[in-house]
């Protein structure tokens, strides 16, 4: 058409009308060429456009070309009427053509005038208009593009905010170097396909960016929230990790860094993150900055996100850097004030702080797993609307959940925050009690006035004096009415669908008395973090610490019963609360829902940011266990702070007269290492009420015999036993028990070196605890690495140990690794029971497991007996495993091996598909505590 005498004579007044709307109407009018199945008719004096199949287009061309190469956001705009409402299309060429997978469908209902707003990327080919889907006629007029300033609400084409806003702003061309492809996914237009995607990043202009001082700037959306990207700078050897820089980001939001080149740049390469998935990348700004910018960027990055610095001002912290920087807030800041007064040159000072500014780039990889758990796992789980409602709509007699806050002197973002997050719960049936403890801020009651006003269902009530938290949240408890109650602080959230989660629970446990779930934390910068997925209900692990914590919802009668929050132990009320609860609880009456569904705000100070933030919480936590334990020990026991913040240890009494406790330690010659167990044991232990029996299963070298014969008659308390049949671990252990003595048995191995004094000590008395079975200790490896903390049972098929191999000094998970805990097995390197349970159970199985797995077999016996089985940290010893028996390497024993697995895996498969000590979040491939699926 574009050849036809018609075109080419009328395209003078067609340039004309062009120079008009360009300089007149300040747009460009845009050509209609039919390309396909349309004709120009008349009908009744008037031209219509006329389809004659399912598929007319339009070819879109501006009377000035360069206005789709420039780029940025326009209006198209047009005139169309037709008898009936039809479906429009529009194509956009990037420079592969029109392609099926990008195109907007719209749906055009009456007829007029027609806008869409679009961003158009520089570079732009061309338009494509599908004006309908099947034949028939129509009227399109007057066609025009009008570049506009950003749009500020959204457009109308569903689906459009995607791929034509993923180069806005951007200066630079990107080149899929590597494991990616340009795709239109829904809003997306990239997809990785690997875990390793990179761009090559050329300026359109062919400008360098010099030496000295550059800022890096992208805003990149994609499927998951919470990522890193990295920018590489060749400067002539290669890309290399030497010259890697990091940018963790948030998906739709601004990311920056600045970083200092001394030398000019070759190539630059722009790894969008290091996983599979779809993206868009909206802005990509590299470029050049002063230096009096990138230390203001510097100190201010600092000032935000690094600890010592939160209560500076920029102009502290570039104090003696020869820099000066707009002032923050007010802070105290006193150490860190000291610090940087202190003397030092200009350039050490510098190089400090580019240092310290660049470790906050830096993001802890279980963060990083944990978002991908998020967006790849728990959204998986969460309830859709349909599910819901009818849920909802089959409820007879909803559970009523009041949701109580003390609220004091809160910040009005977060308090704002707290209150939505109720308010949004997809269970509706629902009552928020808050209470205002005398707050001096005039925010708060107007917040709490302007939410009360909006819902009925939001109870308000302001205290005349400041009483406190435990008053505070009684005053909330007497306004309740629900038959349950939720606890929320003030400056947290709930998750869109805890009280829907809570109340699946109910309708499965009607009789549940207190119900807690999974948690975590909402950093500075408003990201989740710091999962922690709790194990079912764990006695010993709550005499620890406040594991139950949040979200934690009770039978309203059962607080009454108990009086509600107690006075004097403010800091750790919820965990006083928890502990007077436990009387009037059975285990049928405690449920867990392993799901995320509160957030902790972790904020300067907050318990929540970081264990020591509140010490008080400690010495009131001791208190709160102190009062409860001696209502069930007779005031024997002792309650102390544990080893770090928050943590609490229980010394439980020894009866008098103390209990003999029998060590079994089959041994097979290996002199070296049995002497170093048994004189270790004799050497160290300050409980000496024991007898150690040497099971000697064979042994024939001359120097074990003469060993044997010394260390009995140096200690009348050893004595030597032969078991002279093949090795069956089990059945030696078994044959020990019945020559034992002692009230309580010891099972443990002849490569072990007792570490501290305390521990048969400390094993004895959870051991004479009539509700516990087996007692496990602390045992490293010689290079002072964690071998055994537990037992988790489902771990890589059948059982694994707790933390193997990590540090010695670590926490572990929510130190799990400091703490005394219910685990559902311990190791037979080191444990103890009472004989009487030993024998209940029938000892260990000498048919089915005779070298592996018969401790773990033994415990999920004594647990299935109705005994708990105990792991504590304050009995320390090396295990220098592998000693003394060889690995499982040749036919014979592999065969053994795989039956024995397959025993424990019919006798046990309920327990080793869920170990109520363990998460089913967490990973069961692992040893580590990481996080896993469901």
């Amino acid at each position: 058409m574009q050849t036809s005498f018609s075109w080419r004579a009328t395209k003078p007044l067609r340039d004309l009308g062009g120079l008009y709307h360009k300089y007149i109407k300040k747009c460009s009018r845009m050509d209609l060429l039919p390309i396909h199945e349309l004709e120009l008719m008349t009908r009744n004096n008037k031209v219509v456009w006329v389809s004659r199949g399912g598929d007319p287009q339009f070819l879109l061309t501006p009377i000035n070309p360069a206005v789709l190469r420039q780029g940025g956001w326009f209006s198209l705009e047009y005139d169309f009427s037709a008898t009936q409402a039809v479906d429009q299309c529009l194509y956009i060429d990037y420079g592969d053509g029109f392609q099926a997978d990008i195109v907007w469908a719209r749906h055009v209902e009456k007829s007029g005038h027609q806008s869409l707003v679009i961003y158009l990327p520089m570079g732009t080919q061309a338009l494509r208009l599908d004006p309908m889907t099947r034949p028939g006629e129509f009227r399109l007029e007057d066609p025009v593009l009008k570049k506009i300033e950003t749009p500020q609400i959204p457009h109308p084409w569903s689906g459009l905010d995607g791929y034509l806003k993923c180069c806005e702003g951007c200066e630079f061309t990107l080149a899929a170097a590597q494991q990616l492809e340009r795709r239109l996914e829904g809003e997306f237009h990239w997809r990785s396909h690997g875990t390793d995607p990179a761009f090559v990043v050329r300026h359109r202009r062919g400008r360098v960016i010099e030496p000295g001082w550059c800022r890096i700037e992208f805003v990149l959306s994609g499927e998951y929230q919470q990522q890193v990207a990295k920018l590489y700078i060749d400067h002539g050897e290669g890309f290399s990790e030497t010259h890697a820089y990091p940018i963790p980001f948030q998906s739709g939001k601004l990311a920056t860094r600045v970083i200092q080149l001394e030398r000019s740049i070759v190539n630059i390469r722009f790894d969008p993150w290091e996983r599979e998935g779809s993206f868009r990348l909206e802005r990509l700004c590299i470029d050049n900055v002063d230096a009096e910018e990138a230390w203001d960027a510097i100190a201010g990055r600092l000032v935000e996100t690094a600890p010592e610095y939160t209560n500076l001002k920029k102009a502290e912290v570039l104090a003696g850097v020869g820099r000066s920087a707009p002032e923050t807030d007010e802070g105290d800041g006193t150490a860190k004030k000291a610090e940087l007064a202190d003397a030092e040159d200009e350039a050490a000072r510098e190089t400090r702080l580019l240092e310290e500014y660049a470790e906050t780039f830096i993001v802890n990889e279980a963060e990083l797993s944990y978002q991908k758990w998020i967006d790849e796992v728990e959204v998986n789980g969460l309830p859709s609307s349909e599910t819901i409602r009818g849920y909802l709509e089959g409820l007879e007699s909803p559970a009523i959940i009041s949701v109580l806050v003390p609220v004091y002197n809160t910040d009005e973002t977060l308090l704002k925050a707290c209150i939505d997050s109720v308010i949004a719960q997809s269970y509706p049936h629902w009552e928020l009690c808050l209470v205002d403890d005398a707050s001096p801020s005039p925010h708060v009651e107007k917040v709490l006035r302007h939410y009360a006003s909006k819902d009925k269902r939001v109870k308000i009530h302001f205290r005349p004096d400041n009483g406190h938290i435990s008053k505070t949240t009684n005053d909330a408890l007497s306004m309740a009415t629900g038959d349950y109650l939720a606890l929320l602080d003030h400056d947290d959230e709930l998750t869109k669908d805890a009280l829907y989660f809570i109340a699946k629970e109910l309708e499965k446990n009607p009789d549940a008395q207190l119900i807690y779930s999974d948690e975590d934390k909402i950093d500075v910068q408003g990201m989740r973090c710091e999962p922690h997925f709790k194990p079912d209900w764990n006695i010993d692990l709550l005499y620890s610490q406040n594991y139950v914590s949040h979200l934690g919802v009770y039978r309203r009668s059962l607080i009454e019963k108990i009086g509600g929050f107690r006075v004097g132990v403010e800091g750790s009320q919820d965990y006083d609360l928890v502990l007077r609860c436990i009387p009037h609880l059975t285990a049928g009456s405690i449920s867990h829902v392993p799901r995320v569904l509160y957030h902790w705000r972790a904020i300067e100070g907050s318990t929540a940011l970081a264990e020591e933030g509140k010490d008080y919480t400690t010495s009131a936590g001791v208190k709160a266990l102190k009062d409860h334990i001696e209502g069930i020990a007779d005031g024997r026991a002792i309650v102390e702070q544990g080893i770090v913040g928050n943590t609490y240890r229980v010394r439980w009494p020894i009866p008098e007269p103390a209990p003999l406790v029998s060590m079994l330690i089959p041994t097979r010659d290996k002199k070296d290492v049995t002497e170093l167990a048994v004189r270790s044991i004799l050497e160290k232990s300050r409980y000496t009420d024991y007898e150690i029996i040497l099971l000697d299963n064979g042994s024939v070298e001359p120097e074990t015999h003469e060993f044997f014969e010394k260390i009995q008659a140096e200690d009348s308390r050893v004595s030597v036993l032969r078991y002279d049949h093949p090795f069956n671990y089990s059945a030696i252990n078994n044959f020990g028990a019945e020559h034992a003595k002692g009230s309580i048995i010891g099972l443990v191995n002849n490569d072990v070196e007792v570490i501290n004094g305390d521990w048969l000590g400390e094993m004895v008395s959870h051991a004479c605890r009539e509700d516990v079975g087996c007692v496990g200790a602390k045992l490293y490896y010689g290079n002072d690495t964690i071998q055994h903390a537990g037992v988790i049972v489902g771990l890589g098929g059948v059982a694994g140990h707790s933390h193997k191999h990590f540090p010695r000094a670590s926490g572990g998970y929510f130190n799990r690794l400091k703490v005394v805990q219910s685990v559902s097995a311990v190791t037979a390197a080191c444990l103890l029971v009472r004989k009487s349970v030993y024998e209940e159970v029938g000892g260990l199985n000498e048919q089915d497991l005779k070298v592996a797995f018969n401790d773990v077999d033994f415990c999920l016996k004594v647990l299935d007996a109705g005994y708990r089985n105990i792991w504590t940290p304050y009995a320390e010893l090396y295990h220098h495993e592998s000693i003394s028996r060889g690995a499982e390497d040749n036919p014979e024993k592999v065969a053994r091996f795989n039956t024995e697995i397959d025993y424990m895996q019919k006798a046990w498969g309920k327990i080793i598909e869920h170990d109520p000590s363990y998460s089913p979040c967490l990973t069961r491939s692992r040893e580590d505590f990481s996080i896993g699926g469901r």
